[in-house]
């Protein structure tokens, strides 16, 4: 492995344990020539999985926008940044776990809005005004409506 700091590639194992409800490894490592030390992960290599978008166009599955849109819900909210992560492996987990090779983007909006509901409502609504695209108002305010029975 590479050291990122230095760019060497003798690196040594110093600890690892299991990661993400022991689907990966979470290694440790230190480069032996610049001392320093950086974390990778080792996880199975899975089907690739086909996002099929609203305008249809399908493109790679890719988690880094689920995370972003978590943590952009949750900005300047009591959320911490393992409570972020574990509602990214969520619903991550349940997106893998339907075993298909093409979800669509609603299935997937709508897993992030049944996690955030449970995680933070106030983080829900934003994501939601988002997600859903509220015109107005009053269809801001169903969304509450909906939220506080």
């Amino acid at each position: 492995m590479k050291c990122p700091y230095c760019g060497e590639e003798n690196t040594k194992v110093i600890d690892s344990r299991p990661a993400e409800e022991n689907n990966a490894i979470r290694r440790r490592r230190q480069c032996e020539v610049c001392k320093k030390r950086f974390t990778t992960y080792e996880k199975v290599e899975s089907i690739p999985l086909i996002v099929i978008k609203k305008d249809n166009i399908r493109e790679p599955y890719d988690r880094s926008k689920i995370e972003a849109g978590i943590l952009r819900s949750c900005h300047k909210r009591p959320v911490s940044y393992e409570q972020i992560v574990s509602a990214v492996e969520d619903v991550e987990n349940a997106v893998f776990n339907m075993e298909q090779k093409e979800v669509s983007s609603a299935v997937i909006g709508e897993l992030v809005m049944d996690r955030l509901k449970k995680l933070d409502q106030v983080a829900y609504v934003r994501f939601a005004s988002v997600y859903r695209e509220f015109k107005d108002v009053n269809t801001f305010m169903e969304e509450l409506a909906k939220l506080l029975k």
